[in-house]
């Protein structure tokens, strides 16, 4: 069997590893600028709040129902803020993940070194 860089089987050499990491890297940075504006939405109270932010983690907006507007249990209003805010905030985390996961899948790199 061939060895190549580092003694790595297949003839693999230092050149077409830097490349592939390059061609990598630049897939990694382009499809970041895409999640940053990619938007993901949550709702708790069966919609009485919905939250929409980015993948950037960043806030873009917060609609409340005005039926969960009760000045006598501010407490519920706060705890269904906080509950979509979190969700949408769990599914932005995921789903960059998941798309970064389709690039850098393929290498075989353990704990997504890319």
């Amino acid at each position: 069997m061939a060895k190549g860089f580092g003694g790595m089987p297949g003839g693999m050499n230092m050149n077409n590893l830097v490349k592939q990491a390059q061609k990598m890297q630049k897939k990694m940075e382009e499809l970041q600028s895409q999640l940053d504006e990619k938007e993901f939405n949550a709702s708790s109270g069966g919609g009485a709040v919905k939250v929409v932010v980015t993948g950037k983690k960043e806030i873009k907006e917060i609609v409340i129902s005005p039926d969960v507007a009760d000045p006598d249990d501010v407490e519920m209003l706060q705890d269904l803020v906080l509950t979509a805010v979190n969700e949408a905030l769990r599914k932005a985390d995921e789903g960059v993940s998941n798309e970064m996961g389709k690039i850098t899948g393929g290498m075989g790199m353990p704990g997504g070194l890319f």
